[in-house]
């Protein structure tokens, strides 16, 4: 027989020989035994311990909890149960809200028991905190609709510190009906011993109305003030059941900060006006105090121009050192000749409202109006304005390269303000927006570039 040729031969192997092939397949067994090592120690999702129990049902292994260690999944299911709570207690306290209205303040009205006067001295501004509430629960309605829709059954993707951030503009509302509770009830105390038919009305319907639930309305009317001082605990929850890398984890925080701020303002606010009452108060900080004192500022300023505070915007504020030159030739002197004082100044701008059903979390209109409030710093525990707010419409700001630690702001045919922060960067900021508002406002401005006549440059020579 003729023997092949070992060209002619076709290769029918990988091309390796056998050791080789059998190291390979060795490798192949380690990789796929480290695999199923790992995996059944794989690393839990959220905090990457790997102390996950032992699946052994396939379709278990397949479910995202079965990603979870113990501790995260009874966290998760903390956290699901608390922001189920917090949305729950809120449709509670809207249904109570809705109560005081439709059983009590409607009725007493159609049947003439009072007058308009009285009625708004009993129920305050309920109408606006059913408002609040209507809008506050719609939205959480639908943040936990959209995880359910989407799968999320844990509710991991709800972040209610963000929504109520949104909302925080209702917080004033509460302030409002709290203060006046203690006027409320009393006056409530003096009618019902003054009219008869009242004392029949409110008697009959705790017996006989079924859903009020054999309350009388001195306890609904408190719902308010309990559902307020409830936030800071039912925040406080979801924070514990919340990780610190969980997008709405630092929401969550300023939202419980914000809210036991407001609180400790209405103690003050309470105190000040002779009350013995106060609601629950909470250990304060340096950063609660200050923001106590940033609503003060804000409430100070939004009484002195009048404006509706649904309307308002508070662009900016904080203190900034002030001074009035007497003449034109302090650039050239330089600052440094000027006599500052420091000054709390809050940078207002009104918004018109795109839709009247909307609140904060709407897109903002037009601006209508800005102005630059200017507060003393306080004495006597009082806030003092320094004068009538600087409308940015009547107002050019400008600055000179030469004093780049500074601006100035000229009311026409009024008076100038030199302006500086202990920052020079944040005094840059403050000159950027302040600019922005005046040059938006003013047809005069827009045709002018913000300039008046005397400051347009124009050629010397016609065309």
């Amino acid at each position: 027989a003729t023997r092949t040729k070992s060209a002619d031969v076709e290769r029918a192997d990988s091309g390796i020989g056998q050791m080789p092939a059998r190291k390979w397949r060795n490798r192949a067994s380690e990789t796929l035994s480290s695999l199923q090592a790992w995996e059944a120690h794989r690393p839990c999702t959220d905090c990457g311990e790997r102390d996950l129990p032992v699946e052994t049902d396939v379709q278990n292994c397949n479910q995202r909890r079965a990603d979870l260690c113990e501790k995260c999944r009874k966290r998760r299911t903390e956290r699901k149960e608390s922001v189920l709570e917090f949305v729950n207690t809120e449709a509670s306290y809207g249904e109570d809200l809705r109560i005081i209205k439709e059983e009590f303040y409607l009725p007493m009205q159609a049947a003439g028991l009072l007058s308009q006067e009285q009625l708004l001295g009993i129920f305050s501004n309920i109408q606006e905190l059913i408002d609040l509430n209507e809008n506050f629960l719609e939205i959480l309605q639908e943040e936990i609709d959209q995880a359910f829709d989407q799968g999320d059954d844990d509710l991991m993707t709800v972040c209610i510190g963000e929504v109520f951030l949104e909302f925080v503009n209702m917080l004033p509302a509460f302030q409002t009906y709290c203060l006046q509770q203690s006027s409320s009830v009393n006056m409530l105390n003096t009618l019902e011993k003054e009219k008869e038919l009242l004392r029949i009305f409110l008697n009959v319907s705790q017996n006989d109305n079924t859903a009020l639930r054999r309350m009388n309305l001195r306890s609904f009317l408190m719902a308010p003030l309990q559902r307020v001082t409830k936030y800071p605990l039912l925040l406080s929850r979801i924070i514990k059941a919340t990780t610190e890398y969980h997008p709405d984890h630092g929401s969550l925080r300023e939202a419980k900060s914000r809210i036991e701020s407001h609180l400790e303002h209405i103690n003050m606010k309470t105190k000040q006006e002779g009350n013995t009452w106060t609601l629950r108060s909470f250990r304060q900080d340096s950063k609660k105090k200050r923001e106590v004192i940033n609503i003060e500022m804000r409430e100070t300023a939004l009484k002195t121009v009048g404006w509706l505070r649904e309307e308002t915007r508070f662009v900016m504020e904080g203190s900034l050192q002030l001074a009035q030159p007497p003449d034109g030739q302090w650039v050239k002197k330089g600052s440094k000749t000027l006599k500052f004082q420091n000054m709390q100044v809050l940078l207002l701008v009104n918004m018109k409202r795109v839709s009247e059903s909307s609140l904060e979390s709407a897109e903002p209109g037009p601006v209508k109006d800005a102005v630059l409030v200017l507060i003393r710093d306080k004495n006597n525990g009082k806030f003092h304005l320094l004068r009538e707010p600087l409308r940015l419409s009547n107002c050019i700001v400008s600055t000179d390269p030469d004093c780049d630690d500074t601006f100035e702001l000229i009311e026409i045919r009024r008076e100038a303000f030199v302006f500086r922060d202990s920052d020079r960067a944040r005094t840059h900021h403050w000159f950027r927006q302040i600019r922005r508002y005046s040059r938006e406002l003013g047809s005069w401005k827009k045709r002018r570039n913000a300039l008046p006549n005397i400051m347009i440059s124009t050629p010397h020579t016609r065309p």
